[in-house]
């Protein structure tokens, strides 16, 4: 860690027609944020309106870098990576509002857990607070390769109020710093969008790194405001990824498993549910997502 008591940290965030949101969150920064030496840089992933004028107005010294084309998650923050003159960059969703101590106790983990890769911090659902979102994440189940969030809606008792190493970065707000970067790489562009946190986490953990949740440092979280809650966006990334991290990650053994379950009860599974609930557009992403794997050219139009 670098002997500056107040490194450089670079807030990377993307938009994707969210200006209204976007700007919440940079009030957030300007508002709440303490600590004293950051750049925050929105990525703008080809919005139909040019949203410079409505961030700046908000926070004068932001950078705004506009994308020709929709990069997805890992290509925009990428972008934004490329443009960053932090030691740390903590990439984090629009849809999230900061707190006091946020960066600063990131920042510190550093100091503490000099085998640190990523830091995490714990999430509340901004429109529950009080609930937890995010406590750390559990391995990615071989059979299903979904894996589950530990502390999901559970109200924070401060059952979760200690340091520990996890599997897995939350994608919505990890910090990381440019050396991990350099020895492990940017964030994987083969997704799009989900499972490129979960990917990534992977590749940093090779590399002899570990992530950390640290719960005093608070997020709130919005959650989906840009794809949807559902949505048939959601259905074709989350089925496409989820069977390429499990081809990127897994074993021969582990993805032998995966792909049993997954084709003779994922795929009967989920088809009779979209069909018994009428979601032609949802069975329709499904499959698509499958196939996706066995021909490129079936892609997702929006």
């Amino acid at each position: 860690m670098s002997d500056n008591a107040y490194p450089l940290v670079s807030i990377i965030a993307l938009n994707w027609n969210t200006t209204q949101v976007t700007c919440d969150f940079l009030q957030s920064i300007q508002t709440e944020n303490t600590y004293p030496n950051i750049e925050v840089i929105i990525v703008d992933n080809n919005s139909s309106e040019d949203p410079t004028a409505a961030f700046k107005n908000v926070l004068p010294s932001v950078m705004v870098v506009r994308n020709v084309q929709n990069l997805g998650f890992s290509g925009g923050n990428n972008i934004g990576i490329g443009r960053a003159k932090g030691e740390f960059l903590f990439i984090v969703n629009n849809d999230t509002e900061f707190t006091p101590n946020l960066i600063g106790e990131l920042i510190k983990t550093f100091g503490t857990h000099p085998d640190a890769g990523i830091v995490c911090p714990k999430f509340h659902y901004y429109y529950n607070k009080g609930v937890i979102e995010y406590a750390g994440y559990n391995r990615v189940n071989i059979f299903t390769g979904r894996n589950s969030m530990i502390g999901h809606k559970e109200k924070d008792e401060g059952q979760y109020n200690k340091i520990t190493s996890t599997y897995y970065a939350h994608g919505g707000g990890m910090m990381t710093s440019k050396k991990v970067i350099a020895d492990a790489g940017i964030l994987p562009e083969h997704f799009f969008l989900y499972y490129e946190e979960l990917d990534f986490s992977e590749r940093v953990r090779k590399k002899g790194y570990k992530i950390y949740y640290q719960p005093n440092a608070l997020i709130y979280h919005k959650e989906s405001m840009t794809t949807g809650k559902t949505s048939p966006l959601k259905t074709y990334y989350l089925t496409r990824n989820r069977i390429l991290f499990m081809k990127r990650n897994m074993p021969v053994a582990g993805l032998g498993i995966f792909f049993l379950f997954f084709t003779f009860f994922t795929i009967p599974k989920n088809t009779a549910v979209y069909l018994l609930k009428r979601q032609k557009d949802h069975l329709k992403s499904f499959w698509k997502g499958i196939l996706w794997h066995f021909n490129k050219r079936f892609t997702f139009n929006s």
